[in-house]
């Protein structure tokens, strides 16, 4: 069966080829070296144009300065990149790592430095073997100083990035802004394209074969393979979820003509599930909040005890899970195209539980985290629809008593209590 890649598939296979450290320094590499053969074609045109002579002596030493400095240039940022990663896995959580190591500026950075000492490399080369003629020379003296204008930008800010890369409070950045895209991502189509999922626990069982996380869900590539044979197919588990060998992963209901056909092993539908080692962000919104949530109970670990990176991931929370209850547009709203295949919901009472209990367990004993926890549920009480509301009650609730067995002072106890959903009550 032709399996026609769809847009999402397209984007996921696109980001795991980004996030690979290798692909920008290789692609850099291939420029580099195609713009020195840019220059060779100006001996070939003809041109009226006024061409500046170029000293071969200054072109040669401009490029063994650049050939001598750019490999010590990157030598020195992959080394200052490899600290900044062993930070953010200390500092923060080793589930940031990939985020950290996908740093577009860094890459950027990067392959920059080895591309352009590539490119001083292979024009040097061409240049002591007299591969250029006058115009030649002229625009790759032009070409050099483009490159070695780059360079220096690039230095700089990437000097400036460096900076902040792998402390905590730019990972707990990045962590919210994937979390966020993949939120918005599964709010606009909470059912990732496919129907609503209706016919729950009907249909024949489909089990994993693998161990792992399910990494992403080809939806079209299970609508395909309904269509073929006239059947449905029911996810059981969405994108973040962990099985094993017999792990039922789908369902399919047949059509009873087609059930004598069909008595085969489901390797079309076990095909559309990747699966992997790890989970990924982007098809899995839950684990954002539980890299922000892990963050923050390192932060509030007595090794470290730092209360306010806490916070800040509290406001992080807030602010993704009001953009989760904002209304969708009609025009990022996208209609079922897959109807063949349901997709259960993401159920936002899992997402408070990767997000909050941590916080509410690790930080029942400091009075600020737990106040400012509080404060947060209350504004997403006010903000939510009922099933966000109810959620946000329990974990205010569970959190006010957990509060109520860490701190010691009665009096902190009822400071918690306050600003909580409970304020005036003594009923929790």
């Amino acid at each position: 069966m032709a399996v026609s890649f769809s847009r999402d598939h397209i984007r996921f296979l696109f980001n795991r080829l980004k996030d690979k450290l290798w692909v920008k320094p290789l692609w850099m590499c291939i420029c580099s070296i195609f713009a020195v053969f840019v220059a060779k074609v100006a001996d070939h045109i003809e041109t009226e144009l006024f061409i500046l002579p170029v000293s071969l002596d200054s072109l040669v030493t401009l490029l063994e300065i650049m050939a001598s400095s750019m490999l010590v240039i990157a030598t020195f940022s992959v080394g200052s990149m490899v600290s900044a990663y062993a930070s953010a896995s200390t500092s923060a959580t080793p589930r940031a790592f990939t985020l950290v190591v996908s740093d577009d500026v860094s890459k950027n950075a990067l392959s920059r430095f080895i591309g352009s000492f590539i490119f001083s490399i292979v024009a040097l080369t061409a240049v002591k073997n007299e591969f250029f003629g006058v115009s030649g020379l002229f625009v790759l003296f032009i070409l050099t100083g483009f490159v070695f204008a780059l360079v220096i930008l690039t230095f700089i800010r990437w000097v400036d990035r460096l900076a902040r890369l792998g402390r905590i409070g730019s990972t707990v950045d990045r962590v919210e802004k994937v979390a966020m895209d993949a939120l918005i991502r599964q709010r606009n189509t909470p059912n990732l394209s496919g129907a609503r999922c209706i016919d729950r626990g009907k249909g024949e069982p489909v089990v994993a074969t693998s161990v792992g996380y399910i990494q992403h869900v080809d939806i079209s590539r299970l609508h395909q393979w309904a269509e073929k044979f006239d059947a449905n197919v029911i996810l059981v588990t969405l994108p973040g979820d962990f099985v094993a060998p017999g792990t039922e992963i789908a369902r399919v209901i047949l059509n009873d003509q087609h059930k004598d056909e069909l008595e085969f092993d489901y390797k079309g539908v076990i095909g559309a599930f990747q699966i992997g080692a790890d989970r990924l962000f982007d098809d899995d919104p839950r684990f954002g909040l539980v890299v922000l949530s892990e963050i923050a109970s390192k932060a509030l670990s007595p090794a470290v005890n730092d209360p306010g990176s806490a916070i800040k991931v509290i406001g992080s929370m807030v602010r993704l899970f009001a953009t989760w209850s904002e209304p969708v547009q009609e025009k990022d709203e996208q209609d079922s195209c897959y109807d063949r295949v349901q997709v259960p919901e993401v159920k936002i009472e899992d997402m408070f539980n990767d997000a909050f209990t941590p916080i509410a367990r690790d930080g029942a004993a400091c009075l600020e985290v737990v106040t400012h926890l509080q404060k947060s549920l209350v504004a997403l009480h006010l903000l939510g629809d009922e099933r966000m509301k109810q959620s946000a009650k329990h974990h205010a609730q569970m959190s006010l008593k957990r509060s109520q067995l860490a701190l010691d002072l009665p009096e902190d106890v009822l400071a918690v209590r306050d600003v909580s959903l409970f304020a005036g009550t003594d009923k929790i």
